[in-house]
């Protein structure tokens, strides 16, 4: 029995080394079929000319964005966005077939109609091939061509010297009421919106009475795939939101005050009350109370106010002073004041009411005559601009009141910027061969952001000098009285290429088209730049960026993306006959990317004759068209984390999401040799 004992002893120790050559076996095969995939991402950020095939297969079941920070998804807060718009609820499932692939497992190559057109103001397309078969682009931009020549005739008849900016204006030039109060029928008749017809003003104040809901359970979509044994949660919240007017269609209007009570908490699992703002569907850095003070300093106080007040908690104890501390200052005979600490503001089912006032540095927000929070004011923001109070969520609202408001009606047409002066006017176009071209995608009733452009970077020395042209590109609008005075702009300044189809977001690619024809047809540009009218660009960094590359490497440099799957629900959402791929080929962030010029004649050549791939998501359509020339000629791929997606970063090269107020400020700081940022929204 010993003997045999022993054998089965010497029989488990004979096993734990065939066992852990088996786990390195699984190991070195597994890196097998992995290597070339991690060469594939080595290749694209060293510039290795060794490597070409950047085919975009998959390497793993996360998100590959490269452009966001790995928690950032987890960091903006689920609960929230659940009032927002969550684009992961009833999106299209994958087809268990793939219906657009061949028998060799390829997608078969698009060939959509060309729609070509000339780069003068006023000229006419040139005759289109028609096909019977169209896509649904193809319909979009055929819709948009015949629109768009109703549109440029109807200018051509108007006198563009009658127009000027105060024709267009946005809002009705009557006297405006102090106060306006709504019921709750009221207000939920008006899709949950109150309409304040001249926004605010320093004093005025907005009260809400409600009462929130009973928690109920929700499914949490992200916390289903982290893979947690339950994604069930309680969630009793509401959001109360001042915005502003919407300038751009299919775009929220901007929030200037985001306040959005958590009774039941989210991640941090206590009560919270978050803070924020949105601008261009861009979400700021939150201000989040959870029941701890923020501090009495000077940076953290809004016209006196704290920004966050303390309430009770029974996981913190108080740390304000200690049991010895207290004795000695009753010992030496100092008076002890007594501190209040109040309980969480909203409690379910109680009635609350809730007052946002308007101060001098910001918001001040108080629920039942006790200041529970500030939040200052933002840059790019004001309070004329806040011509309507939303409520929605978890809460039935008894009445609103609005008062202290201003009687006289503010101008809110963005054409109040235009300034008729020599000196913002653009340079002809040089004969002489030039370094980069900048083509800027502009919306045609943003007036404002084309002069905030004009006013800042745009005064750069590089373009001052003609070594560097940059030109807007703007589509048609539905409103005449707008068409008419985007043609008096063009002439006056004349930095802007009028494209003669009625602008829609689908149509951004034919946009990026027209930048690459005018920087190959147009100019000798050795790089060609695109780039958003709210995007700031430091010209002398971004010209060093490419000086640093070799000229005789083709370029396609940026903020990259590689292995970025696309959505399915959502205004970036794609369906599966857009696009039957699992990834996007890797490509940089729109709002500021750099292709050499012979990619941008390969794109012109391939669209005349009706070979190039368009997809309305123009960054990745220009993904796509850089692989195309890839396969026949190696690029450079060249990323970089300042061509800022996101915001603003310290010495950055581009900055996104800038409103003309903080082009602005930027270009001042610019101006006094500090590539700093001047807010994060």
């Amino acid at each position: 029995m010993r003997r045999a004992k022993s054998d089965s002893a010497f029989g488990r120790r004979l096993k734990l080394p065939y066992f852990l050559l088996a786990i390195a076996a699984l190991y070195l095969f597994f890196i097998a079929f992995k290597f070339p995939q991690l060469l594939e991402i080595a290749s694209v950020f060293s510039g290795d000319d060794s490597f070409v095939g950047l085919d975009g297969s998959a390497v793993g079941e996360e998100d590959g964005d490269i452009s966001k920070p790995f928690f950032s998804s987890f960091y903006k807060d689920t609960s929230n966005r659940k009032l927002e718009d969550n684009e992961y609820l009833n999106a299209p499932l994958m087809p268990h077939k793939e219906p657009f692939r061949n028998e060799t497992g390829k997608a078969p190559s698009v060939k959509p109609r060309q729609l070509n057109y000339s780069r003068i103001i006023g000229a006419v397309w040139r005759q289109r091939n028609k096909t019977m078969d169209q896509s649904l682009l193809e319909r979009m931009a055929d819709e948009a061509w015949t629109l768009g020549q109703k549109a440029w005739a109807e200018v051509g008849k108007m006198d563009t010297k009658e127009v000027n900016p105060g024709s267009v204006p946005e809002g009705k030039p009557e006297l405006c009421p102090s106060s306006i109060s709504v019921s709750g029928e009221e207000l939920e008749r008006g899709d949950n919106v109150m309409f304040l017809p001249c926004g605010l003003a320093a004093g005025s104040s907005i009260t809400v009475v409600g009462t929130p809901h009973a928690a109920h359970q929700e499914i949490i979509p992200q916390l289903a795939r982290l893979r947690r044994r339950n994604s069930m949660v309680w969630v009793s919240q509401f959001v109360v939101e001042l915005q502003g007017l919407k300038a751009v269609d299919g775009e929220d209007p901007p929030k200037i005050l985001h306040l959005n009570p958590r009774l039941k908490g989210d991640w941090s699992l206590w009560p919270v009350i978050e803070h924020n703002t949105c601008y261009r569907m861009h979400w700021g850095v939150p201000q989040r109370c959870n029941g701890l003070s923020l501090g009495n300093n000077d940076d953290m106080l809004v016209d006196g106010f704290g920004r966050c007040e303390r309430w009770m908690r029974n996981d913190i104890a108080d740390t304000k002073e200690s049991k010895t501390s207290s004795w000695f200052k009753r010992f030496i005979g100092r008076r002890q004041r007594p501190e209040v600490t109040w309980s969480f503001p909203f409690a379910e089912g109680s009635i609350f009411i809730l007052t946002i006032r308007a101060g001098v540095g910001g918001f001040q927000i108080n629920v039942g005559g006790h200041h529970v929070s500030s939040f200052p004011y933002r840059m790019g923001f004001t309070l004329e601009d806040a011509t309507g109070l939303a409520i929605k969520g978890d809460v039935d609202v008894h009445s609103v009141y609005a008062t202290s408001l201003p009687k006289s009606h503010p101008s809110f047409s963005l054409q109040q910027f235009l300034e008729m002066s020599e000196k913002w006017k653009a340079h002809p176009l040089p004969e002489s061969h030039l370094q980069l071209f900048i083509g800027i995608l502009s919306a045609s009733n943003h007036f404002a952001e084309r002069m905030a452009v004009r006013k800042t970077w745009m005064q750069s020395s590089e373009i001052k000098s003609s070594n560097i042209v940059a030109r807007f590109f703007v589509a048609l609008h539905p409103r005449k009285e707008v068409n008419a005075l985007l043609k008096k702009e063009a002439s006056y300044f004349g930095d802007i290429v009028i494209l003669p189809f009625m602008d829609r977001y689908e149509l951004v690619v034919l946009k990026t088209i027209a930048i690459c024809e005018y920087g190959v047809k147009n100019l000798t540009a050795a790089y060609i730049m695109k780039c958003d009218d709210d995007t700031f660009i430091r010209v002398d960094a971004v010209l060093n960026e490419i000086k640093a590359i070799s000229p005789k490497k083709s370029l396609y440099m940026g903020n990259l993306n590689l292995f970025h799957r696309p959505l399915r629900k959502g205004k970036w959402g794609v369906t599966f006959k857009e696009w039957p791929e699992d990834l996007y080929p890797p490509y940089a962030n729109g709002p500021g990317y750099i292709i050499s010029s012979d990619i941008a004649r390969f794109i012109v050549s391939q669209h005349a004759n009706q070979s190039l791939r368009l997809f309305k998501m123009e960054d990745v359509s220009m993904g796509l068209w850089v692989g195309q020339f890839n396969s026949t000629r190696t690029v450079q791929y060249s990323h970089n984390w300042k061509f800022c997606q996101y915001g603003c970063l310290r010495n950055y090269y581009t900055a996104h999401y800038q409103s003309p107020i903080q082009m602005i400020c930027l270009w001042d700081k610019l101006s006094r040799g500090r590539a700093n940022c001047c807010n994060y929204r």
